[in-house]
């Protein structure tokens, strides 16, 4: 499992708003165009390049990965109420 931090700045909203729905497919938003992103494999991270590259205009959009490493994860921390960085929301069934 590999850790990204995937921020962006676009354009247009129709574009912003896919581009988010995307990414809350395999993360959580911590801000507005802020995305905690975990992927499983290799090609699960082509996967999700591929779907955003093809709403992307590569000359006035910005779209950036930063890789977190499994140590840095774990020595991250959160001083709102949130939830810990890319800790997973409990889901409680009773």
């Amino acid at each position: 499992m590999a850790y990204y931090l995937v921020t962006y700045d676009i354009g247009s909203q129709k574009t912003r708003q896919k581009i988010g729905d995307i990414l809350l497919g395999y993360g959580t938003r911590v801000n507005y165009s802020v995305f905690e992103v975990e992927v499983h494999s290799k090609s699960q991270l082509k996967t999700l390049e591929e779907e955003l590259l093809l709403l992307i205009t590569a000359k006035s959009d910005s779209l950036r990965f930063y890789h977190i490493c499994k140590n840095c994860v774990a020595k991250s921390w959160s001083l709102g109420e949130e939830p810990a960085p890319f800790e997973k929301e409990a889901v409680y069934f009773f």
